[in-house]
C-alpha cells in the first residue's frame, strides 16, 4: 500500500472556491466604508460556494475506494450543503426582496439553517468509531452545555456592548450559532477518537470552518447600520471553503492507511477555556462597579484558578496511573495473545495444530465454498529418527513445515496432526489446480537437504480429497488419510486421490485384520520351511521358517497381504511371538530326534516392531531356557531398515546375539543401505536380495554388486546367502563368484516340517538339488 506524501496540487473546484471567498472578503471589507449600489452582487459568491461545497462532497461520496461509512458521511455532508444552498438563496430573497436591502432573515431561512446544522451533527454522531455509551453521552452533553453557556454569555456581552437589540430574529440567529458550536464539539470528538476511515486532517478543516462560521454571528452588531452587508457573506463562504478543502483532502488521502490511535484519556481544555472566558468577562464587568465588587470578583477568580490548577494536577497524576494500568493491560494482552497462539499452534514447527486445523475446516465448510484437504506423511521417518537421533528428526519436521508454508498460497492452511503427519487445507481450487499445486508441493518437500552433516532426500506420501456437502472435519481427514496410505502402499513418494473403492478395500482390510486376530486361536496359521542349501552339491544347510494362513472363507491368504496388515495394526507382535514359539518347538523336536543331522540353522524373521517391543529379548531368553534348544541353531533374520542407527532396535539385536543367536541381515541392498551396519550390527549372515540375484547371469550392475558383496563378506567372515535362485545358470554363476549358500525355487519351494524330515531321514535326500 502506498505511503507516498499527498499531492499538494489545488484542483479546479478548490481554486474557484478560494477565488470567490477572496472576492467576498474584499466585498465585505470595502463595504464597511462604502455603500454598494448593487448589493445583490455580494450574494452570488455565497450561493455559488454552497453549491460548489455540495458538489465536492458528492464527488467524495461516490468513490469506490473509500469505506462504506466514509461514503455515507460525505453523502450526508453533500445533502447538508445542498440544503445550505437553498437556504442561502432564501436568505438572499429575504435581504433583497423588499424595497430596500435589509438584514431580515425569515423563519423559513432559519429553519433551513437549523436543518443544515442537524444533518451535520447526525452525520458525525452516527459514525461507528464513537461507541456512544451512557458515559459518552453524559460527557458530550456536559461539553455541549459548557459551550452553549459560554457562547451565550460571550455573545450576549458582545451584543449588548455594541448596542445590539434583543429581537426574536436575533435570538433565533444566536440559537443557530450556538447549535453550530455544538456541531463543532461533535466533529472534535470524532477527530480525537480517530475514525480509521475518515481522514483526520479533513475533520480538522471541517471543525475549523464550522467554528469560524458560527463565531461570525457575533459580528452582527457591526452590520446593523449597513443593511447591504450581512454575516452570511462571511459565515457561508468560510464554511463552504472549509468543506471544499476537506473534501479535496479526503480524496487525496484515499488508499493511504490512517494511523490507529490507542484508546485512552484525553485532556479536554474546553471547560477551562470556558471558565477563563467567563471569569475574564466577569472581571471586565466589575471594573467600573467599584473596589468592593472588584475585590469579590478577583477573589472568586483566584479561588477558581486554584481549583483549576488543583484539578489539573490531579488529572496529571491520574494520567500517570492510567498509563501504568494501560501498560500492564497491554502486557497482559500480549501474554494472552501468545497463550492463544500456543494453544492453537504446534510447539515444534510453529504451524497450526490439529485443533486449529479442525476449526479452519469447520469455518470453511460453513461457507459452502469448494476446498480440498490433503494428508501428508513422511516415508520411513522412524528410520531417520532411530538412525540419526530425535534432534535430527525434529529438524527435518521443521524443514518440511517451512517448505510447506513456502510452497502454498497465503490463503492455504498447513497444520501438523502429530508425529510426521501434516494436513493441508486448499480453498478455491478445482481438482486439476489442486493436483498441480500438490505436485509442486511434493517436489519442493522432497528436495535433498543436509542435516547433522548427513545428506537426506525425504520422501512423502500425500492423500487428498475434495470437500462434499455434509462433510465433517473428521470425515475429510479420514478420507485423506485413507488415500495417503494408498499412496504408501503403492511405493510412497506420490500423491493419491481418494476413491470410494478405497473405503471398500479398507473395510475388507478391517475384516481381514479382525479375522487375523482370531487366526491363532482357530488354528488357521501354520509354518512352512524353505531349505537353504550348500553350493554346488545342494546339501541341506538350514531352513527358513515362513508363516502361512489358511482362511476358512478365502483359502490361502498371501503373506504379502496379511504381514503388512499385521504391521499396520500392531498384531505383528502377537503373530511374531507365535511364529517364534512354533519355530523353536519344531527346531527342538528335530534336534531331539535327529541329533547332529537336524538342520544346522533355523531362520526366523523378526519384525522391527518386535525389536522395539519392551521385554522382547527377555521373552526369547525364557523360550530358549524352557525349550532347551541350542541357541546357535536359531538365526534371527532382521531387515536393514529395522536396525539402522543406534536406537533400541539395534540394542535388541545385540542382546539377541549375546544370547547365542546368529543374526542375519535380510534383503540387504533394498533399503537405505549402509556398510557401517556390517560393523555396528553383530551380523553373521548376509542375505543378498533376489532383485540382485536376478541379474547375476549378465553384465548388469546387479551382477557387479553381487560379485562385490561376496568379497566384503569373506573379508568380514560373514556367511553370504543368495536368495531367490530360480535357475541352474544362476546357481552356477553364484558358485563361481564364491557363494556357498543359496535358497530359492530352483532348489525347493517352502515345505511342511514333515517334508523336511524326509530329507533328514534319507541320506540321499539331504542333497536337495545338485547345483
Amino acid at each position: 500500500m502506498s505511503t507516498a506524501p499527498l499531492h499538494r496540487r489545488i484542483d479546479g473546484v478548490t481554486a474557484l472556491t478560494l477565488a470567490l471567498v477572496t472576492f467576498e472578503i474584499g466585498w465585505v471589507l470595502i463595504g464597511l466604508g462604502h455603500e454598494w449600489a448593487y448589493p445583490g452582487i455580494g450574494w452570488i459568491p455565497v450561493v455559488t460556494i454552497a453549491a460548489l461545497a455540495a458538489y465536492a462532497c458528492w464527488k467524495v461520496s461516490v468513490r469506490l475506494d473509500l469505506a462504506a461509512a466514509t461514503r455515507r458521511f460525505w453523502r450526508s455532508l453533500a445533502l447538508a450543503c445542498a440544503v445550505l444552498t437553498v437556504g442561502e438563496v432564501s436568505n438572499m430573497h429575504d435581504a433583497l426582496g423588499g424595497p430596500e436591502p435589509s438584514q431580515y432573515i425569515s423563519p423559513f431561512t432559519l429553519g433551513l439553517l437549523l436543518i443544515v446544522v442537524l444533518i451535520m451533527m447526525w452525520a458525525m454522531l452516527r459514525l461507528p468509531v464513537w461507541q456512544r455509551t451512557r458515559g459518552d453521552w453524559t460527557r458530550f452533553g456536559l461539553d455541549a452545555g459548557v459551550l452553549l453557556i459560554t457562547c451565550a454569555g460571550l455573545l450576549s456581552s458582545l451584543w449588548l456592548h455594541t448596542g445590539g437589540e434583543w429581537t426574536r430574529q436575533n435570538l433565533a440567529m444566536l440559537a443557530v450559532c450556538a447549535l453550530a458550536m455544538v456541531g463543532v464539539i461533535a466533529i472534535v470528538k470524532v477527530t480525537f477518537a480517530g475514525t480509521g476511515r475518515l481522514d483526520r486532517h479533513a475533520l480538522h478543516i471541517l471543525s475549523a470552518g464550522v467554528a469560524l462560521a458560527a463565531a461570525s454571528g457575533a459580528l452582527s452588531p457591526i452590520f446593523v447600520d449597513r443593511p447591504y452587508l450581512t454575516t452570511s457573506f462571511l459565515a457561508g463562504p468560510v464554511a463552504g471553503l472549509a468543506t471544499v478543502i476537506a473534501a479535496a483532502r479526503q480524496i487525496r488521502a484515499a488508499g493511504i492507511p490512517v494511523a490507529v490511535r490507542r484508546p485512552g484519556q484525553r485532556f479536554s481544555v474546553l471547560p477551562y477555556v470556558a471558565v477563563a472566558s467567563m471569569t475574564a468577562m466577569l472581571l471586565a464587568g466589575e471594573i467600573d462597579d467599584g473596589p468592593e465588587e472588584l475585590t469579590v470578583a478577583l477573589s472568586v477568580a483566584a479561588i477558581t484558578a486554584l481549583v483549576v490548577i488543583r484539578q489539573i494536577s490531579a488529572l496529571r497524576d491520574n494520567g500517570w496511573l492510567l498509563a501504568t494500568v494501560d501498560a500492564n493491560l497491554s502486557q497482559l494482552q500480549e501474554y494472552q495473545t501468545e497463550l492463544d497462539h500456543q494453544i492453537s499452534h504446534d510447539a515444534l514447527t510453529g504451524i497450526a495444530n490439529r485443533e486449529r486445523f479442525a476449526e479452519q475446516v469447520t469455518a470453511r465448510l460453513a461457507t459452502g465454498e469448494p476446498f480440498h484437504v490433503a494428508m501428508l506423511d513422511l516415508d520411513d521417518f522412524k528410520v531417520i529418527n532411530d538412525r540419526m537421533g530425535h534432534s535430527t528428526g525434529d529438524a527435518l519436521l521443521r524443514t518440511v513445515s517451512r517448505r510447506l508454508r513456502d510452497g502454498l498460497r497465503p490463503q492455504d492452511v498447513v497444520a501438523r496432526q502429530g508425529g510426521d503427519e501434516f494436513t493441508l487445507l486448499l480453498p478455491g481450487l478445482d481438482d486439476e489446480a489442486a493436483a498441480q499445486l500438490l505436485r509442486e508441493v511434493l517436489g519442493r518437500v522432497q528436495e535433498p537437504l543436509s542435516l547433522s552433516g548427513s545428506d537426506l532426500a525425504p520422501r512423502v506420501s500425500i492423500g487428498v480429497t475434495a470437500a462434499r456437502s455434509g462433510d465433517t472435519p473428521e470425515e475429510l481427514v479420514r478420507r485423506a488419510d485413507v488415500a495417503m496410505y494408498a499412496a504408501k502402499n503403492n511405493g510412497g513418494g506420490r500423491c493419491t486421490w481418494f476413491d470410494p473403492i478405497m473405503d471398500q478395500l479398507a473395510d475388507a482390510d478391517a475384516k481381514l485384520a479382525a479375522d487375523l486376530r482370531q487366526a491363532i486361536t482357530r488354528d488357521e496359521l501354520f509354518l512352512l520351511y524353505q531349505p537353504i542349501v550348500e553350493l554346488p552339491h545342494g546339501r541341506l544347510a538350514g531352513v527358513e521358517a515362513l508363516v502361512r494362513w489358511r482362511h476358512p472363507e478365502q483359502g490361502l491368504v498371501s503373506p504379502a497381504t496379511f504381514i503388512p496388515l499385521a504391521e499396520r495394526n500392531g498384531y505383528i507382535i502377537e503373530l511374531g511371538r507365535w511364529i517364534l514359539r512354533e519355530a523353536v518347538r519344531q527346531a527342538t523336536e528335530w534336534e531331539q530326534t535327529y541329533g547332529e543331522n537336524a538342520p544346522e540353522k533355523v531362520s526366523v524373521n523378526i519384525s522391527a516392531r518386535q525389536l522395539r517391543e519392551p521385554g522382547f529379548v527377555e521373552e526369547v531368553a525364557e523360550l530358549l531356557r524352557t525349550s532347551g534348544i541350542n541357541p546357535h541353531r536359531l538365526v534371527a533374520e532382521v531387515t536393514e531398515t529395522a536396525v539402522l542407527g543406534t536406537g533400541e532396535a539395534i540394542e535388541a539385536v545385540r542382546d539377541l546375539h549375546a544370547l547365542g543367536l546368529r543374526i542375519a541381515l535380510d534383503d540387504f541392498g533394498t533399503g537405505q543401505s549402509s556398510l557401517s551396519l556390517l560393523v555396528d550390527c553383530p551380523v553373521k549372515v548376509l542375505k543378498v536380495d533376489k532383485s540382485f540375484v536376478d541379474g547375476v547371469t549378465g553384465s548388469s550392475a546387479q551382477a557387479v554388486i553381487v560379485d562385490g558383496l561376496i568379497g566384503i563378506t569373506e573379508g568380514l567372515q560373514i556367511e553370504a546367502v543368495a536368495e531367490g535362485v530360480e535357475t541352474a545358470d544362476q546357481a552356477y554363476r553364484l558358485h563361481k563368484m564364491g557363494y556357498r549358500l543359496a535358497q530359492g525355487f530352483h532348489f525347493a519351494r517352502p515345505m511342511a516340517g514333515s517334508d523336511i524330515e524326509l530329507l533328514l531321514t534319507v541320506p540321499d535326500h539331504q542333497k536337495v538339488r545338485q547345483a
